[in-house]
């Protein structure tokens, strides 16, 4: 008899299975796990674009450079940009005709008038404020000599702006000799203590804006009775009208003050106007 003791069992493991066994539950297996990575790496996809997507989004927000808000120019900056060119007497009294054409009447338009005989010679850019006084005022020691008058100037300087008046009484060192000059303009200063200054002693001199030498004639805290020369201390621009007037903000202030004593003035002889 054959002896089976020693003949090993059949180990059934995946060794002896046929191969067809074997590979079947594989392959499908690999088939299921392609389709699953790609799945997870759609999704994977998705969400990097849904986050590039915020990026950008985000990203495109604080990149686009922010409009700056247009600085609102001031009236020095208005003046600096302009060209000097010197001005005439034509080119005031016709602002002074075109502003008054649609107020006045006919008849108070020709008393509005500025007689030539009332005109300066104007600065033809070859003169400083105090060259230019010196031409026009030759006898200005005697007259700030003889003006008593308190709350009243000999000379008044009309110009576009407190940077403008600072520069213009800074120019006058070599003309005003003994004279006492008052900056008359709204900036850091109160007319309340102009007012008391005008009060207090004798100024021969007063440098300003329309907007503050009006209101003070309106006060009556200055007067013009004893106003002799009146200077628009200003270079002029383009071939039509004077620079200071040529700015909105100040063109009622300054017909304002001229519309009242000083156009009477003007025509009484009283006063005379420079251009400069």
């Amino acid at each position: 008899l054959a002896d089976f003791s020693d003949t090993p069992e059949e180990d059934v493991t995946d060794e002896t299975r046929p191969a067809e066994e074997t590979n079947k539950p594989r392959t499908a297996a690999k088939r299921k796990r392609p389709a699953e990575k790609t799945a997870t790496k759609k999704k994977k996809s998705g969400q990097k674009c849904v986050v590039a997507e915020e990026e950008e989004a985000e990203g495109g927000t604080s990149n686009k450079p922010k409009r700056k808000r247009k600085k609102k120019k001031t009236i020095t900056d208005v003046v600096a940009a302009s060209g000097p060119r010197a001005g005439s007497p034509a080119d005031l009294q016709k602002l002074v005709t075109q502003y008054f054409s649609d107020k006045r009447s006919v008849i108070e338009q020709e008393e509005l008038r500025l007689p030539d005989s009332c005109f300066l010679s104007s600065n033809d850019l070859t003169h400083t404020l105090a060259s230019y006084l010196k031409q026009v005022c030759p006898k200005w020691a005697k007259i700030q000599k003889t003006h008593t008058e308190k709350s009243s100037v000999v000379l008044l300087i009309v110009c576009s702006s407190a940077l403008r008046t600072i520069e213009l009484i800074k120019q006058l060192t070599a003309f005003r000799g003994a004279a006492k000059v008052l900056k008359l303009f709204a900036k850091h200063i109160k007319i309340e203590e102009q007012v008391k200054l005008l009060q207090k002693g004798v100024t021969h001199i007063g440098v300003g804006t329309p907007g503050r030498i009006s209101a003070l004639v309106e006060k009556d805290a200055l007067n013009v009775r004893s106003l002799r020369y009146l200077v628009f201390g200003l270079e002029l621009e383009g071939p039509e009208a004077p620079k200071m007037v040529d700015i909105p903000e100040i063109k009622l202030d300054f017909m304002k003050m001229m519309e009242g004593d000083i156009f009477k003035g003007c025509r009484e002889d009283k006063i005379k106007i420079g251009l400069f």
